[in-house]
């Protein structure tokens, strides 16, 4: 068979026959030593089969997932039928411009990471190696944090879960601060009571622990620069290792500005779904470490992309709004990858949607060698977990 012959065929075999976005949104539970509490988190699973049956699975979450899905399934389907499922940077650009034409982020990215995850996985299985290997092979094994901190948690049960996981060996925990500060304002909340809330919170936990843990803390974008500043000087004492997301909507300017002040590293990234984003906060200097998020910034493509910009200013990257399973890949992948975040409730939903996950050696997560993303969809659970209400807003975290 000639060359041409062969790349038709080829062809052919990778063609995109069927994409299908499933929303769905997870009972899910946080199981610390004696503390238990209910979560529910939203998300999405997408598959895409190619003519020869080969399927690929896709994940986003943090989102709408009923929103996500109907463009994927109503807008991004159409336009993917018939494509070469091999040719992923082909695809990731024809997205931007059927979803992003004007520089929007938003959904889009959300949908986009969905698409390159399972393009990805497709490509390990037609391939038969594992992604990771695929993104440059750089370790076999990644570093965990672990986030268990969330507001569910009193003052005491704080403590006692983060006694708890020291306890078992865990050396890297992150917890929330801020608490959506300045979405619920008006309800009221004042934002000083918050903050002292949160440096009560965090002297319960450093006591709890002692000094050789590493603490981390994420205000998931909910305060202003001057109640984040005065919470960051507060806890200055606390040898916090990095302060995550302090400011609505990761304002560059502010980012930066900021950073100069803050007595501790700063963090941020998991969000943005626009490169430019990535390359203005570490042009301004907003930044000492870079999180991209695979499942929300643009899949693996982006992610690469993001690494390299972050390689180039010198900074560090490592995985920040949870999802160790997809994320890992991107952090094995590459020499300058980073710690990964081990969510406790995005594990647990990614359990109840996943066959054959890795398990974690407490801080330690050795890479599949499967092809792909090295486990396998829980069709079944998805399809009747994707029967249940939508979130309406609410599956967030």
């Amino acid at each position: 068979m000639n060359t041409a012959v062969e790349a038709a065929a080829s062809y052919r075999r990778d063609s995109i026959a069927r994409v299908q976005a499933t929303p769905v949104y997870v009972d899910c539970s946080l199981d610390i030593g004696p503390v238990s509490k209910p979560a529910r988190l939203s998300g999405l699973v997408l598959e895409i089969e190619t003519a020869d049956g080969l399927l690929g699975h896709g994940f986003t979450a943090i989102t709408d997932e009923e929103i996500v899905a109907a463009a994927l399934n109503e807008v991004v389907a159409p336009n993917l039928l018939g494509k070469d499922a091999m040719a992923r940077e082909h695809i990731a650009e024809a997205l931007y411009w059927l979803l992003s034409p004007r520089g929007q982020t938003g959904y889009a990215s959300h949908a986009i990471s969905a698409v390159d995850i399972a393009l990805w996985d497709i490509a390990g299985k037609r391939l038969g190696q594992p992604v990771w290997r695929l993104l440059g092979g750089a370790r076999p094994a990644v570093t965990t944090y672990t986030t268990f901190g969330f507001g569910v948690l009193d003052r005491d049960e704080l403590a006692e879960t983060a006694r708890h996981l020291a306890g078992l060996g865990h050396r890297r925990l992150k917890m929330v601060v801020g608490q959506h500060a300045l979405a619920r304002r008006d309800e009221p909340r004042p934002l000083d009571a918050v903050i002292a809330e949160d440096e009560r919170r965090i002297r319960a936990v450093r006591e709890a622990v002692g000094a050789e843990v590493e603490l981390y803390i994420d205000a998931n974008c909910s305060l202003d620069a001057f109640h984040a500043l005065r919470l960051a000087q507060r806890v200055a004492d606390c040898d916090i290792g990095f302060f995550e997301e302090p400011l609505r909507g990761n304002d560059v300017q502010r980012l930066a500005d900021f950073r100069r002040q803050a007595p501790m590293p700063v963090a941020a990234g998991q969000n943005e779904g626009q490169l430019f984003r990535y390359r203005d906060m570490l042009a301004a200097g907003a930044l000492d470490i870079l999180q991209p998020n695979v499942c929300i910034g643009g899949g693996y493509s982006a992610g690469v992309k993001a690494a390299a910009l972050a390689q180039a200013h010198g900074i560090a990257i490592d995985n920040g709004g949870a999802f160790p399973f997809h994320n890992m890949h991107l952090h094995a992948g590459l020499a300058n990858g980073g710690l990964v975040e081990w969510h406790l409730v995005s594990v647990s939903m990614c359990h109840q949607l996943f066959r054959n996950l890795p398990e974690r050696n407490v801080d330690q997560l050795v890479l599949p060698v499967q092809p792909g993303l090295g486990y396998e969809l829980d069709v079944d659970a998805v399809r009747e977990i994707g029967k249940r209400p939508a979130s309406r807003g609410k599956g967030k975290g």
